[in-house]
């Protein structure tokens, strides 16, 4: 898909406008959260170390929303935003999808000029290479079902009164 097309799926400036009036951080908390959910567990030991501390944003430029975060050592931590950041990655809504779905890769995006890094390249090529190296996309819309999100949130979760009994196992009043 060449750039002209993917703006046809851009979203429209009046609603990118209104979406940009959004307080940054509810919305960093909730990719923070998706990002956990499905990516942290994969990434492997020496890019979490190269992340760690690394102040990181997401700009969906379209929608004009713009998401602060970094690697806490155990998984992604929301960040209220503003101020200098490391690494910044820049792309429409539509094509941030396209790269979810792994049916856009990101060298395709950056050559045609539809992904953008800025600041840190050797922290934007880590974690270039740690997303292609991901087997699954994203959003493989299964994956996201209410169920199998929960299955994987529970061990986090656990305590008394929590998660599924063992057999012959009872529940404290």
């Amino acid at each position: 898909m060449n750039q002209s097309s993917s703006a046809a799926y851009s979203v429209p400036q009046p609603l990118g406008a209104l979406l940009g009036r959004l307080p940054p951080y509810p919305g960093s908390l909730m990719l923070v959260t998706a990002l956990n959910v499905g990516l942290a567990d994969q990434l492997p030991a020496d890019v979490r170390q190269i992340l760690a501390g690394k102040k990181l944003r997401i700009h969906v430029r379209d929608a004009q929303l713009t998401f602060d975060f970094t690697w806490s050592g155990n998984g992604f931590a929301a960040r209220s935003g503003g101020g200098p950041v490391d690494l910044t990655i820049g792309a429409s809504a539509y094509d941030f999808l396209q790269l979810a779905q792994r049916r856009e890769d990101p060298d395709t995006l950056f050559f045609s000029r539809r992904l953008s890094m800025e600041g840190d390249t050797e922290l934007g090529l880590v974690v270039k290479n740690a997303l292609d190296a991901m087997e699954m996309p994203v959003l493989d819309w299964q994956r996201w079902a209410p169920h199998r999100v929960l299955a994987r949130l529970a061990p986090q979760f656990r305590g008394p009164g929590i998660g599924p009994r063992r057999h012959g196992e009872s529940r404290p009043e």
